[in-house]
């Protein structure tokens, strides 16, 4: 069985606050080996549950959050930005089986997580089809498109209710909840346990029920914060300008979209 899990860091325990996920501040240093200790328990519970195969693609700020040295010999670390536009999702096609989620979080504009956001800290909110898009749902389209069941997600409570109506044969493992600028935060040993029992129980499970179904038109619109960088990006080939703060594009490719999202949030 071969796998692909995409990790980010700011749904992984413990992690409440902007400067616990960047490199330069001195927080920084042991939620990375967080997420990397997370990441270790997914990739041995799969294995213990029959993957021979398994490629972790890292997934926050510039890709090299994960300690690579750490990774058992089954595992294929992607560290740092090819530039290609599945991002979180590089490497993914059409031969693996199954793919996992760890440390993912809300949307940008989303109340129930105090870092929410979608990418980047650009966008007030971005909608697909009319619906919020996380990083969830964009990932799990690109996962569609290569005909790639979604089995498994770590990450706020929010996230995960929000992965649950998207893919209801997800199993899901909840590490915090929030409440205004708060985050209520679930004991590490706790989060690493429940990682390896649902990555077992998502693996060995029935994958049909987790296959996304792609939509044959998509409408991606976003609202930015900043009027001039709304300005800006509208120029950005097919995207037509809403209003002050959003521009939206249309089209039946779902290549077109993930190319235009790692233009117009950057």
């Amino acid at each position: 069985m071969k796998l692909f899990i995409s990790a980010d860091i700011e749904g992984c325990a413990g992690v409440a606050l902007t400067d616990e996920t960047h490199k330069k501040e001195s927080v920084y240093q042991r939620f990375a080996e967080e997420m990397t200790e997370e990441v270790v328990a997914a990739c041995e519970a799969a294995h213990e549950a029959g993957a021979d195969e398994i490629v972790v693609k890292d997934g926050h700020g510039d890709a090299s959050n994960i300690d690579p040295l750490k990774m058992p010999e089954y595992v294929t670390l992607i560290r740092g930005k090819s530039g290609h536009p599945y991002n979180m999702m590089y490497g993914i096609d059409d031969s693996y089986d199954g793919v996992l989620y760890l440390g993912y979080h809300a949307p940008a504009g989303d109340p129930n997580f105090s870092i929410s956001h979608t990418s980047t800290g650009n966008s007030l909110y971005i909608h697909l089809n009319g619906k919020v898009m996380s990083e969830c749902m964009l990932n799990s389209y690109t996962a569609a498109s290569h005909h790639v069941a979604v089995l498994f997600l770590s990450g706020d409570e929010e996230i995960c209710r929000q992965a649950k109506e998207l893919i209801p044969g997800i199993t899901t493992v909840e590490t915090k909840h929030g409440v205004g600028a708060a985050t209520w935060c679930k004991a590490k040993e706790k989060v690493i346990s429940e990682i390896r029992e649902g990555v077992k129980k998502a693996v060995t499970g029935q994958k049909k029920e987790c296959q996304v179904a792609l939509p044959e038109h998509f409408t991606y619109e976003v609202t930015y914060k900043d009027w001039k960088k709304a300005y800006t990006m509208s120029f950005y080939p097919g995207m037509q300008k809403v209003d002050t703060f959003t521009n939206k594009l249309e089209t039946d490719r779902w290549m077109d979209i993930v190319t235009a999202h790692c233009f117009v949030v950057y």
